[in-house]
């Protein structure tokens, strides 16, 4: 079993900034992609960004040069640091990986989801 843990979601105002952290623990052969995806109130969940096992990273449109999305591979945890942020970010943040639990058996991981509020 695969188990991620976020941490780091809270209360924030408007032009605020947050770092969220994921941690990924138990029979882990290797990550191939990690990410972070939201979902607000009514909407569905969507993409916010991720990265490869090599670093190579994709945003959303709208938190581009705002977020940014990192790892520690030998930690195997994701950060997603999020500055200038703005009252539509507010949604339940979730983390997600790709797992090599024994090879070539990979299978994709969500966390529970930690909740990001925007307001004043």
């Amino acid at each position: 079993q695969v188990q991620l843990v976020e941490s780091g979601g809270g209360l924030v105002q408007p032009g605020g900034s947050l770092r969220l952290s994921c941690a990924a623990s138990g029979s882990i052969f290797s990550i191939n992609a990690m990410g972070w995806y939201r979902q607000a109130p009514g909407k569905q969940r969507e993409l916010v960004a991720a990265i490869t096992s090599g670093g190579s990273t994709n945003y959303a449109d709208s938190v581009k040069g705002r977020f940014t999305i990192a790892r520690d591979n030998a930690k195997n945890t994701v950060y997603l640091q999020m500055n200038s942020l703005k009252p539509e970010d507010t949604a339940v943040y979730y983390c997600t990986a790709n797992v090599i639990v024994t090879p070539p058996h990979k299978y994709d991981y969500w966390g529970q989801g930690t909740q990001v509020t925007v307001s004043s």
